[in-house]
């Protein structure tokens, strides 16, 4: 249509006036954009360079599939993500950009189209003209936002990720522009934990928010260690519980297919990495022993821990203190689990048996058994049996043989 491209011709030699109003009109309705020079410039810019694109596309007859966000335009979107505004309010440009469009250049189409009978054919092309380049190019705009989006977030990780990575490894950091990054205090008690699973579906950042809120910490530091495990830090002013009692009511929180160590709070940035260090200790005793309590604190299983770098010598140290109590069975099991809480009781067989939820006879005749099956009694070398029975208890198969005698 001839006269629909010398319409377009004629309003591209006044485009430059046409984009100073659309961004007064703009303006007007968004006006948090009038505080920042450089978005107010890059709003210019994509004002005038989307309306010479499309019209200039109008006036050759190029159809408008072939149209592409202007360079200016995907910078605003990449601006806007950076400033943190909404995609909508980025969106609502384009949206205000082509009721200008319709209110202020359609409106004197009569003046330039002094034609009656044409004017109609020439508004109804332009409008849909600029309804589909808007659509188009609003879409490949709200994709550069979202991918900036995405940058910034990498950016962000990666920053979060290198300030752990060196906290850990005990680098010399400035503690001010790590509690920046980190968005977390370095100066209090540091308690960290980790959470893990086998599932692909398990919200781990849910779950390390409700230990930062049992904790007294709404905000944790959490970072991500692959798709089924997160690592995390809370901050508090003192430290906290960690006893098996005090962590019951986290551990009644926790999904199933979950598992959550907790390092021994420590204070300040030393305390960051050997909490750390703790919990991720605390991983290894758990999967080894395939304990299925859904929380352990490190303190449980310190002593096993310190005990178990080695298995072979933990092996041949529980054979060696339990003798032939140091086998797979029920009975045995029995037997090591009253002896154990005898020694934990400081001897008082009824404490052991409320422990245990037996009558007292029983917990003194299988501890009697336990002393034959051991061939010695239980009152020597105490230390060692007590240690070797808390291997067992907590690593059970792990550091047990098949038949007597064997290791």
């Amino acid at each position: 249509m001839v006269e629909l491209r010398r319409t377009a011709a004629e309003l591209l030699g006044n485009v430059s006036s046409h984009a100073d109003d659309m961004l007064d009109y703009i303006l007007e309705r968004i006006p948090e954009a009038r505080a920042d020079d450089d978005l107010r410039g890059l709003t210019l810019g994509s004002c005038s360079s989307n309306l010479e694109a499309a019209l200039s596309m109008v006036r050759h007859g190029i159809d408008v599939s072939a149209a592409t966000a202007p360079v200016t335009a995907l910078e605003h979107a990449r601006a806007m993500a950076a400033r943190g505004y909404s995609v909508d309010v980025m969106l609502r440009f384009y949206r205000l950009g082509h009721a200008y469009f319709s209110a202020r250049i359609l409106t004197g189409i009569a003046d330039v189209v002094p034609d009656p009978t044409l004017t109609l054919a020439v508004v109804a092309n332009l409008q849909r003209y600029a309804f589909a380049y808007v659509d188009r190019i609003s879409s490949e705009v709200a994709a550069e936002y979202i991918a900036e989006l995405d940058r910034m977030q990498n950016r962000v990780r990666a920053a979060r990720t290198d300030a752990v990575r060196r906290l850990i490894a005990g680098d010399q950091i400035d503690l001010g522009r790590a509690e920046h990054t980190l968005s977390h205090r370095l100066t209090g008690w540091q308690t960290a934990f980790v959470c893990w699973t086998d599932r692909d579906d398990a919200d781990l950042a849910r779950v390390g928010t409700a230990v930062g809120a049992h904790f007294g910490s709404l905000h944790p530091l959490l970072v991500p260690d692959g798709s089924q495990a997160l690592w995390g830090w809370v901050s508090t002013t003192r430290a906290p519980d960690v006893a098996p009692a005090d962590l019951a009511a986290l551990a009644d929180q926790i999904p199933n297919m979950v598992r959550i160590s907790i390092g021994t709070p420590a204070q300040g940035p030393g305390g960051f990495r050997d909490s750390h260090a703790q919990a991720q200790r605390g991983c290894r005793i758990i999967e080894l022993s395939g304990r299925g309590a859904p929380v352990t604190s490190y303190a449980e299983v310190a002593l096993v821990d310190t005990m178990s770098g080695d298995l072979d010598l933990a092996r041949a140290f529980v054979a060696s203190e339990l003798g032939a109590l140091a086998v797979k069975g029920r009975r045995e099991d029995e037997e090591r689990r009253a002896l154990l809480a005898v020694l934990d009781a400081q001897g008082g067989l009824a404490a052991a048996a409320a422990e245990l939820g037996v009558h007292r006879n029983t917990v003194l005749q299988r501890m009697r058994r336990a002393e034959e099956h051991r061939g010695r009694p239980a009152t020597e070398r105490v230390a060692e049996l007590h240690a070797a029975l808390r291997l067992v208890h907590v690593l059970g198969p792990v550091v047990l043989t098949s038949e007597p005698g064997r290791t």
